[in-house]
């Protein structure tokens, strides 16, 4: 449990960090804004259409009687938005940094920089990084949406579909979230994909504590904008101390991950 504060303590601290330095936060708005418009027209749009959705894919139920047809496309309509709400939240991130790469590259070397130590680069051309930063949400997206479906369709099951399958997903938001904004710093410390996931399953409860609660913030309009700048100040920090070599040894030894690996 105290890995579950910690983590919070993490997304404080860069919304702290982001406070004493006004300049980056408002230089950190730039790409969430961008897109937070298309995703609210996005969702608006889904939520005119989640019940036609729903009505055009249950045509069997069209002869079934009061109340049962409301009560199955009630349903459906309620869990397609949830659905769409979910892959929202998690997608939005690995958008925003992907359309934001350049400025939170700069906020977050900005943090390295001030917090004292090494301040790693890749060494990548800039499109060389938006190739590699792309692909991964891709992968990322790819896992998220099998997770989705399975969620999606567990939340038919009484009972638990309705109270432990919406904790689950928020630990899966959580989890993927913080794998997404920690991607900022730990890339530029040669960190591929996979090597990223095997450090964060390492510490999976410091992880969710910072992740989780950013997920059920991202959930409130609007807060997502100006929650970024900090959680990606935040994952730095975090960052910095997954990677950070245990107190007494010497200098840490060369990094074995390379950028080039697929």
């Amino acid at each position: 449990m105290r890995d579950i504060g910690a983590g919070l303590s993490y997304l404080i601290k860069g919304q702290r960090w982001v406070a004493r330095h006004g300049r980056w936060f408002g230089f950190g708005l730039v790409p969430g804004l961008i897109t937070l418009v298309v995703y609210a027209g996005a969702l608006v749009g889904l939520g005119f259409g989640a019940d036609n959705l729903a009505a055009w894919s249950t045509p069997f139920a069209d002869d079934w009687s009061s109340p049962w047809l409301g009560l199955l496309r009630t349903t459906l309509t309620v869990l397609v938005f949830a659905l769409g709400l979910f892959l929202a939240v998690i997608t939005f991130t690995a958008v925003t940094l992907l359309v934001g790469q350049p400025f939170y590259e700069s906020l977050s070397e900005e943090v390295d920089r001030a917090e004292g130590g090494e301040v790693p680069e890749s060494g990548l051309p800039l499109w060389r990084e938006l190739w590699i930063s792309a692909r991964d949400s891709i992968r990322i997206l790819v896992r998220v949406s099998l997770y989705a479906v399975l969620l999606f369709a567990l939340g038919f099951v009484p009972v638990v579909g309705q109270t432990v399958i919406p904790a689950i997903g928020f630990c899966v938001t959580g989890y993927f979230l913080a794998e997404e904004l920690t991607a900022v710093a730990l890339q530029r410390r040669g960190m591929v994909l996979a090597d990223r996931l095997v450090l964060l399953r390492g510490r999976r409860l410091l992880t969710l504590g910072f992740g989780v609660p950013l997920g059920l913030a991202f959930l409130v309009p609007f807060v997502a904008v100006f929650l970024m700048p900090g959680a990606v100040a935040g994952a730095t920090l975090l960052a910095r101390d997954l990677v950070a070599p245990p107190a007494g040894d010497g200098e840490p030894a060369p990094s074995p991950y390379s950028l080039d690996k697929d």
